[in-house]
């Protein structure tokens, strides 16, 4: 693997809070506009630059990437961003509750990425990424790192921890709670070194903006005539150890049952799973789930048939099939609960496209799901076990993708600390 440092674009000393913001993915429209509110040197300005046009803006108009530019100049000329004057690697953790993870901030190279050095487990969809690409030709800059992981490696973790020891740039707690702090290190080779010992990497989150600098890239080579330039040849990531990530359920909402009656679904269910009328609203180990019906929980259970899966499982568009009981999607309860319940019972071939299912990410908890279906606005939802580290890793290894919306990373990192020009 190619790590290498960086002049990074940083907040001013003391701007870290006030400049830093969520993953632009991570908010609605209606949420966006209102962190961004009363907030001029809020980052949102840059990565989702529609919170400063009138509500209902097409979020994809050439003006609205353009304001996005000036915003970014803005910050540069008004000395809220500063530029480091050597290249550096950075040091990046995040507290939240009894939880921490610390991450070496660097870049990567997109010749790692088509290689496969760099490893994805999503399919990313073609108007994501060009909103992406666009807002990096208009900023000439990537706004946001990408989450990687990779199996520890000792000598990490020690250079890690000596940096840890020295005086931190920036140390703050956002209105989620969850703390960053931050460290320069501007002693580069040993960490260079150690990352060339690691085979592979692999993309946790952030899929759509490494497809996005990737696609860039190689539009630039196309233009070019096969040259591009050093910088956008590149794209910054935060690396963390697999051992140290937290990963959290996707649940599902789903908003009708497909014209049966709970009774009528819960027999459905019943001739498909083990059901247990007595279950808590967070399954307890794999291969369960939770049910939430006409205001009860049941406990949804299954087993394999002699190591194979009970069903063959074809995902949609070919993204993702299951021929043989040794690929790794088999043993993913959001597999096996899309195929043997949400497609043939609710009738919800394409996930990803279905209007009639809302996924929502484990960080909510569970008592979103359960408000919804008292309220009306769901029929049933399900609480799934989160997968792991382990299964992501298996699923990228074997260039398979996981069903959408299958992970959820927390915390989340925050954009507007480490930048990384192109040009």
């Amino acid at each position: 693997m190619q790590f290498e440092p960086f002049r990074a674009w940083r907040p001013a000393p003391g701007r870290e809070a006030e400049m830093s913001c969520p993953p632009y993915d991570t908010l609605d429209a209606d949420e966006a506009r209102e962190q961004a509110s009363g907030h001029p040197a809020s980052f949102l300005r840059v990565v989702r630059p529609d919170v400063d046009f009138q509500d209902g803006t097409n979020p994809y108009r050439r003006e609205v990437y353009a304001h996005a530019a000036e915003n970014w100049c803005a910050f540069r000329d008004r000395g809220w961003l500063v530029q480091d004057e050597t290249p550096s690697f950075y040091l990046y953790r995040q507290t939240a509750g009894g939880h921490s993870q610390t991450g070496v901030v660097g870049c990567c190279r997109v010749a790692d990425y088509e290689r496969n050095v760099i490893r994805r487990h999503e399919t990313t969809l073609a108007d994501k990424e060009m909103d992406r690409v666009r807002l990096q030709r208009a900023l000439r800059a990537h706004a946001g790192p990408v989450f990687l992981t990779y199996r520890d490696v000792p000598a990490i973790d020690a250079a890690a921890a000596t940096a840890a020891a020295g005086p931190a740039l920036f140390d703050f707690t956002a209105a989620d709670g969850v703390r960053h702090t931050g460290w320069r290190i501007a002693e580069t080779a040993p960490l260079e070194r150690a990352f060339a010992g690691v085979p592979v990497s692999y993309v946790a989150d952030g899929h759509h903006r490494a497809a996005a600098a990737v696609r860039a890239a190689r539009e630039q080579g196309e233009r070019g005539e096969g040259t591009v330039p050093d910088e956008m040849a590149r794209f910054p990531a935060v690396i963390f150890p697999a051992s140290r990530l937290r990963v959290l359920p996707y649940n599902r909402l789903i908003t009708d049952l497909n014209g049966l009656t709970p009774r009528g679904f819960l027999e459905a269910v019943s001739a498909r799973f083990t059901v247990r009328a007595d279950a808590g609203p967070r399954p307890e180990r794999p291969r369960r789930a939770a049910m939430y019906l006409a205001g009860h929980w049941y406990g949804l259970a299954w087993e394999t048939d002699g190591g194979r899966p009970a069903q063959r499982l074809l995902g949609e568009l070919g993204r993702w099939t299951l021929d043989s009981a040794d690929d790794p999607v088999a043993s993913l309860d959001v597999a096996v609960l899309q195929e043997r319940l949400l497609k043939p019972v609710l009738g919800i071939a394409q996930p990803r496209t279905d209007p009639r299912i809302r996924f929502v990410g484990g960080i909510r908890g569970v008592e979103p799901l359960q408000q919804a279906v008292d309220v009306g606005a769901a029929a049933v939802a399900f609480s799934l076990y989160p997968v792991s580290v382990e299964q992501i890793m298996a699923v990228a290894d074997a260039r398979r993708m996981m069903p959408p919306k299958s992970t959820w990373f927390e915390p989340k990192l925050r954009s507007g600390l480490f930048i990384h020009a192109t040009a």
